[in-house]
C-alpha cells in the first residue's frame, strides 16, 4: 500500500511572517504531520487518531510527500500502533514527544525511513533561540497544569480515536490494559419450531443447554425474563439458553408434553438432566451454574491456593540498563566508524541522555551492516555490537520493527552464537540472552518467537544452556528468559486460549528447569525465578499431558521440598509450588 506524509501549517502562516523578528530564526511553520495509508489519515493527537484524508481540524495540508511503499499486511500494523498507543497519554510532550515523533516512529516502521529532519527537528531549532529557552519553563508549567480531559466520544464527527481499519477489517487500539480478551457474551434463542429447537440442542451435544417454556399469558414467566437474559449473557458460549413461547409452538408442546408454564429443561452432553416447574429464581440460577460446572469442570489446580499463579502476569523481565558506552566503543575500533553502528550509538546515547521516547530509531542500515559484515568480526567487537543492539530492542518501538523482518534475519545473525555455545564466549552469552529476554518489550514478537520454529528453538536453547552455567549473572539471566517464556505461556492459559509454546518444548523446559532447581545452591533469586517458572509451565497444564506427567516421572515435588537454601525454607512460594501444586495438583501422594 502506498503511504503519503501530510505536512500542515498549524500557525496559519503567521511563523514565517513573525518567527524572524521574535526569535531571530526564520521558522517557516510549526509543523504538524500525519500518515495516509490504506485511504485512512492517521495522527497523534489525544492519543493515536484517525480521519478520512483531509478533514482534519488542520485544514488543508500544505504539502503531500510519498513515502514509498509498505508491503506489510494491515493487521502488523495495527498490533504496531497498538504498542505505541500503550505509551500513556501524560507522556505528550510539545518539545520531546508529539505528533511528529509518532508520524516518524510510524513511517520508520512501514517504509524504512523517517520524516524530513526539518520537520522533526523543529522543537531543537525553536529551542535553540534566547526566546525558545526564555518560553520554554513557562509552556511546561502550562502544560503540566492542565490535566488531560476524558476521551470525546466522536461518533457524529470525522476525528476517531478509536481508528475503523480498511479493507473491512475493524481493530481499535488499546492500550495494555485492554488486551485482556473479553469473555463472548451469550443470549437467549428464541424458538417457534421443532427442527429450529433440534438442531440447537445437537449443538449443545458436547456441553449443555437449558429450554425455557414460557407463554405470553404467563405473568410468572415474564418476571424471569431479565433473570433468564442475564444466565445467557454470562454462559457465553458454555451454553445454550432457549426460549419457547408455547402458544407459538404447538408442535414443541407436543413433543415434550409440557403442560405449565413456565416450565425448565436442561440438558448435559446431549442427554435431559433435570425438569422443573415455578418461578423460582434461585432454583433456576442455582441449577444453571450447576450444569455448566458439569459440563465445564473447572481444572483441579483452579481449586489449589495458589495466589502468585492464579493471575495474568503483566510484565516481562528486560535489561535496560545502558552499558559504559566510551569502554564499548573502544571494544568496537574501526567497526565503530560504520555509519550503521554510529546510528546505534547514538540512539543509545539519545535513550540514556533524555526521555526514551525521544530517541530517534536506529537507521534501517543496521540490517544491511549486521547480514553483510556482523559473521566476519572479532568475537569482541561481536559482544559489544550484540550489547548495544540489547539497549535498542529493549525499546518496543525497534523491537516491533524488527519483528517483522523476513525470516529474522538479522536477529538470528546477531544469536549466531547459540549454535555453538560450547565455544561461545560468556560474556556474548550473557548479552545474547539479555537480548532475547528484551524480545518481550514488544507484543509483536511474542507471536514471532512461538510461530518461527528457528527462533523459537534458538530462545530455549538459550534458556535452558544458561540455567547450567558456571556463572552466576548468567544462571540469573538464563532464569529471566525462562520466566518470560513461562509467563507468556501461561496468561494465555489463564484468559483459556490454547498453549502458545507446543507440548514437547514445554516439556523441554520443565525438565531443565527441574535439573537447575536441584543442581542450584547459591544464588536464591535465580531459585526464586525457576520455582515460579516451573509453577508457570505447570498452573493449569492438561492433567492428562506431559508436563504434568514429567512432574511425577521426575518426582518434581521431592526435587523442590528437598531444596537446601535456608534463604526460602520459609518462603510461602515453596510451599505453594512443592506442596500444592506439585503435590495436589500433579497427584502425587
Amino acid at each position: 500500500m502506498e503511504v503519503e506524509l501530510y505536512v500542515y501549517d498549524i500557525s496559519k502562516g503567521l511563523a514565517r511572517e513573525l518567527s524572524l523578528a521574535i526569535t531571530g530564526t526564520q521558522i517557516d511553520a510549526i509543523y504538524h504531520t500525519s500518515l495516509v495509508f490504506g485511504g485512512i489519515e492517521y495522527f497523534f493527537g489525544r492519543g493515536i487518531q484517525q480521519a478520512p484524508p483531509g478533514t482534519t481540524h488542520h485544514g488543508d495540508p500544505i504539502d503531500r510527500i510519498n513515502m514509498g511503499t509498505s508491503e506489510l499486511p494491515i493487521e502488523v500494523v495495527i498490533e504496531y500502533m497498538e504498542s505505541l498507543a500503550a505509551k500513556p497519554r501524560q507522556s505528550y510532550d510539545l518539545f520531546l514527544r508529539n505528533c511528529n515523533n509518532f508520524t516518524h516512529d510510524l513511517a520508520t516502521f512501514l517504509v524504512g525511513k523517517g520524516i524530513p529532519d526539518h520537520i522533526r527537528n523543529l522543537p531543537e531549532t525553536f529551542l535553540s533561540t534566547p526566546f525558545g529557552q526564555m518560553m520554554k519553563p513557562y509552556i511546561d508549567g502550562m502544560l503540566r497544569g492542565a490535566a488531560p480531559g476524558p476521551e470525546v466520544s466522536s461518533s457524529a464527527g470525522t476525528n476517531q480515536s478509536i481508528p475503523a481499519v480498511t479493507s473491512g477489517l475493524a481493530r481499535s487500539i488499546p492500550t495494555y490494559s485492554d488486551h485482556a480478551p473479553l469473555a463472548q457474551k451469550g443470549y437467549v434463542r428464541n424458538v417457534t419450531t421443532t427442527r429450529e429447537l433440534d438442531e440447537l440442542l445437537a449443538s449443545a451435544n458436547s456441553s449443555c443447554a437449558v429450554i425455557f417454556f414460557t407463554s405470553a399469558t404467563c405473568p410468572p414467566c415474564k418476571m424471569m425474563y431479565p433473570v433468564y437474559d442475564e444466565l445467557a449473557e454470562a454462559a457465553g458460549d458454555k451454553a445454550i439458553l432457549i426460549k419457547v413461547d408455547l402458544s407459538r409452538a404447538y408442535g414443541i408442546s407436543t413433543k415434550y408434553s409440557v403442560r405449565a408454564t413456565p416450565t425448565f429443561m436442561t440438558f448435559l452432553k446431549g442427554k435431559k438432566e433435570n425438569e422443573w416447574s415455578g418461578a423460582n429464581e434461585g432454583k433456576l440460577r442455582g441449577s444453571v451454574r450447576l450444569l455448566i460446572e458439569m459440563a465445564w469442570p473447572p481444572h483441579p489446580h483452579r481449586r489449589l491456593r495458589l495466589p502468585s499463579l492464579e493471575r495474568p502476569i503483566g510484565s516481562y523481565i528486560l535489561y535496560k540498563k545502558v552499558p559504559p558506552l566510551d569502554k564499548l566503543i573502544q571494544k568496537l575500533g574501526a567497526t565503530g566508524d560504520d555509519p550503521a553502528i554510529q546510528g546505534l550509538v547514538t540512539f543509545v546515547k539519545s535513550r540514556e541522555s533524555s526521555c526514551p521516547a525521544d530517541a530517534a530509531l536506529p537507521n534501517v542500515s543496521l540490517q544491511n551492516f549486521v547480514k553483510s559484515t556482523f559473521s566476519s568480526l572479532p568475537s569482541a567487537v561481536h559482544f559489544a555490537v550484540i550489547d548495544l543492539a540489547r539497549v535498542a530492542f529493549a525499546d518496543s518501538r525497534v523491537s516491533g520493527f524488527f519483528a517483522e523482518e523476513h525470516d529474522h534475519t538479522t536477529l538470528l545473525t546477531l544469536l549466531g552464537g547459540a549454535s555453538y555455545l560450547s565455544n561461545c564466549p560468556y560474556n556474548q552469552q550473557l548479552v545474547m540472552t539479555q537480548l532475547v529476554c528484551n524480545l518481550f518489550s514488544s507484543p509483536l514478537y511474542l507471536d514471532q518467537i512461538v510461530s518461527h520454529d528457528t527462533l523459537r528453538k534458538t530462545c530455549i536453547k538459550l534458556a535452558t544452556s544458561s540455567l547450567y552455567a558456571a556463572h552466576i549473572p548468567l544462571r540469573a539471566t538464563g532464569a529471566s528468559l525462562m520466566y518470560n517464556l513461562a509467563a507468556f505461556n501461561h496468561n494465555e492459559r489463564i484468559d483459556e486460549r490454547p498453549d502458545r509454546l507446543p507440548e514437547a518444548d514445554q516439556v523441554e523446559l520443565v525438565a531443565s528447569l527441574l535439573e537447575a532447581i536441584r543442581l542450584e545452591t547459591e544464588n536464591v533469586e535465580s531459585l526464586r525465578g525457576h520455582l515460579l517458572s516451573l509453577g508457570l509451565f505447570v498452573y493449569l497444564a492438561p492433567m492428562d499431558g506431559e508436563v504434568v506427567d514429567l512432574c511425577r516421572v521426575m518426582e518434581a515435588r521431592e526435587i523442590v521440598e528437598k531444596m537446601k537454601v535456608k534463604a526460602l525454607v520459609e518462603k510461602p512460594l515453596l510451599e505453594e509450588i512443592g506442596c500444592e501444586l506439585l503435590g495436589k495438583g500433579c497427584g502425587e501422594s
